[in-house]
């Protein structure tokens, strides 16, 4: 177990080193881990407040409050407009716990979005997710009785994140000549749905009540 308690404490009196909020943030975490690993109350403890300290004034040229907050509300309602499957597949999600989780469940939620365009009761598909391990996205797989779509974050390259062929029943799962698309297309369910009838020559049906989604 290591701790520099006497480094803290010199940083917390000469911090003119730390101009930018990440280098204060790494210190004042540093200095909060020495602490802990000293069995010193941090709450107390004088490095830790004066760093914190310092950070309101590293920020104090930023721009104030209410410019920020609307900052926020903007990016806010820009987030809305951008569903998170799409940011997924830019950044990748390998190595990435939680962004994995958030892919697994958004890409859930999708896929029983795209059923409900298609029209699929519920007894008539099963919605899987496999994540695999960590070097990977895993897939998340929509599988009825004349469909299989997956998707997944892979080697396929950018607009080929969906894979989706027809099959013959759910015990099918080789089925036909496989077809691709991209997240883009799996969040507009309608359109997507659209084209996946259209290509995989499926019946037309009329939309299913909405269901809430996990």
């Amino acid at each position: 177990m290591s701790y520099d308690l006497a480094f803290r404490y010199n940083q917390a009196l000469d911090p003119s080193a730390l101009i930018t909020i990440g280098t204060t943030l790494h210190a004042i975490q540093a200095a909060i881990t020495d602490c802990r690993n000293a069995g010193i109350e941090l709450e107390t403890d004088p490095a830790v407040i004066l760093l914190v300290r310092h950070l309101s004034q590293v920020c104090a040229d930023r721009p104030a409050d209410a410019e920020l907050r609307r900052e926020c509300m903007s990016r806010i309602a820009t987030l809305k407009n951008r569903p998170v499957l799409k940011t997924l597949a830019l950044r990748g999600v390998a190595y990435d716990e939680p962004a994995k989780r958030l892919f697994h469940s958004e890409g859930r939620s999708a896929l029983r979005r795209l059923a409900e365009a298609l029209g699929l009761e519920d007894d008539s598909f099963d919605i899987r997710s496999n994540k695999a391990g960590p070097a990977v996205s895993g897939e998340v797989t929509l599988h009825g009785e004349t469909l299989w779509v997956q998707l997944s974050l892979g080697p396929f390259g950018p607009d080929r994140e969906v894979c989706f062929r027809r099959v013959r029943d759910r015990q099918d799962h080789i089925g036909e000549r496989n077809n691709w698309a991209s997240v883009r297309e799996l969040v507009e369910p309608d359109r997507f749905a659209t084209r996946v009838r259209r290509e995989l020559k499926l019946p037309t049906a009329e939309p299913v009540a909405p269901r809430l989604v996990a």
